[in-house]
């Protein structure tokens, strides 16, 4: 199932601010920013990427997994994707 039009935009928006960030973040590098900035800067950008990842599963498994209409087979096999995925991005 495919996001809505309002759900898709949210997330375009979204990453259309962590692209800022991290365009800020190269900015300040090239301007030979502290340290400290830095990584301020990049924890800020990890914290909004965590925030769109997180909305991404919650979207998978309201979708996929929690939905009644879907059929065992195809929620079993989402279940298995998402823990792929979620495998993948912890390890």
């Amino acid at each position: 199932m495919q996001y809505t039009e309002t759900e898709k935009r949210k997330l375009v928006n979204r990453l259309k601010r962590i692209r800022g960030q991290v365009e800020a973040m190269q900015a300040a590098l090239d301007e030979d920013a502290r340290c400290t900035a830095l990584l301020q800067q990049a924890t800020a950008c990890r914290g909004a990427l965590d925030g769109f990842i997180g909305t991404v599963i919650e979207h998978h498994i309201r979708r996929h997994l929690a939905d009644p209409k879907q059929a065992a087979a195809d929620r079993a096999q989402a279940a298995e994707e998402l823990i792929g995925v979620v495998h993948s991005y912890l390890t």
